[in-house]
């Protein structure tokens, strides 16, 4: 066999640190625009939407399954494998990846101020200092692998726990919803790419398993957790999505017309009454505040290296949040035509940085230690890549809209 290197970390660490790349890349999907996104495509689409969320899980789980296995068997990063591939292409990703998580990471900040706001009545501007100084805590501590991990997974589990509370209350029709996840009333290609583009596009697609291998989970031996973290972590993200959409659709079916410029909110508010606002803004917080460290963290991992120390790893992502809260405080608000023009780049950073990971599997054994790619896999992935060409193509017009 092929020389590899596995974890060699006591079984509790071992899995917590699976635990945590597989709640990183989750909360990182979870972020403010997961939340908007989810709220105003259920209101569109009522019922229909639950297939829209199911056809997006198994794209998303097809990509994610194979973007962890290459990583996770070559234990390089993947701007690492793509310089291995053809040189130069793993810098243009890295720079696609930092751009992007930069500008996106102002909006996570701003959506944190929001979410404290509307959980104890904080100005916003003050909430978004506060959460930065949070998050640079983290960072900052002696252990922060470890509370990285533990943080994420714990507010992963608090935003599930609350979705589920308000989802209960609002008693959506769920044999309705049911129905239309295998016979929807309405398809919406646009919004099925939407939603894939979402959860794995940008940076999030490289969240968790860099997280892993960074954490000393990798090699061959490791292919059963490293392929049950992916599917998991995507599951993740799945129910929290159907959570939210219930909640939505309970008060929507219910006969509530939404039409403030936060529909989540206000359904979350017809559905528990005050609390249920309360509710919404830990929702919010927890949400964004996961991401600004899911973004911070995957963004600086594209520009350091292996051979870079954990410490100066983490002064570099202090910096990074720094920065990032600075310019939040300064314009007050996510700068929005930056905004589009990353989200136009996320949508170009998948199937570049998706398809040199493929090509890898397929032609450059040598970058996985001789491992024998699975064919079935493989693809599966071709498959998905097709599609994330497509998401790519429709991301220019974002682009093109600024320079109308």
């Amino acid at each position: 066999m092929a020389d590899v290197k596995v974890s060699n970390t006591s079984t509790g660490s071992h899995r917590t640190a699976l635990l945590g790349a597989m709640f990183l890349m989750a909360t990182s999907a979870i972020g403010p625009g997961f939340i908007t996104q989810t709220t105003v495509f259920t209101v569109q689409l009522g019922a229909s939407f639950a297939f829209a969320i199911l056809a997006s899980i198994l794209v998303d789980i097809a990509v994610q399954l194979n973007v962890w296995r290459v990583i996770g068997i070559s234990g390089m990063r993947a701007q690492e494998l793509g310089n291995k591939v053809l040189p130069g292409i793993g810098w243009v990703l890295a720079g696609l990846v930092f751009i992007g998580g930069l500008v996106f990471n102002i909006g996570n900040i701003a959506g944190t101020g929001l979410g404290l706001n509307a959980m104890l009545g904080l100005d916003p501007k003050i909430g978004g200092i506060i959460s930065a100084v949070i998050a640079i805590l983290i960072f900052l501590s002696k252990k922060a692998g470890m509370a990285l991990d533990r943080i994420v997974v714990l507010l992963g589990a608090i935003m599930i726990l609350l979705m589920l509370y308000v989802a209960i209350v609002a008693a959506p029709p769920i044999g309705e919803a049911l129905k239309n996840t295998i016979l929807p009333e309405k398809v919406n290609f646009l919004v099925i790419t939407t939603l894939i583009g979402g959860t794995v596009g940008g940076y999030i697609t490289y969240a968790g398993a860099h997280r892993m291998i960074d954490s000393g989970v990798h090699g061959e031996d490791a292919i059963k957790d490293i392929s049950r973290t992916s599917v998991l972590s995507i599951i993740i993200t799945g129910v929290m999505r159907v959570l939210l959409f219930l909640a939505i659709f309970g008060v929507v079916a219910g006969g509530v017309a939404l039409t403030s410029s936060n529909m989540a909110a206000e359904a979350f508010g017809h559905a528990a009454g005050e609390i249920g606002i309360r509710m919404f803004g830990v929702v919010l917080w927890a949400a964004a505040l996961t991401s600004v460290i899911g973004a911070a963290y995957t963004s600086i991992s594209f520009v350091t290296t292996r051979a870079t120390s954990e410490r100066k790893r983490n002064i570099y992502t202090v910096i990074f949040i720094a920065f990032c809260a600075v310019v939040y405080i300064l314009i007050n608000q996510a700068p929005q035509a930056l905004l589009v023009f990353a989200g136009a780049f996320n949508g170009l950073i998948l199937p570049v940085g998706f398809g040199v990971l493929l090509y890898a599997a397929w032609r450059r054994r040598d970058l996985l230690h001789g491992y024998k790619y699975p064919v079935g896999l493989l693809v599966v992935g071709v498959l998905a890549w097709l599609l994330t060409i497509f998401l790519a193509w429709n991301s220019l017009a974002g682009i093109a809209s600024l320079f109308k």
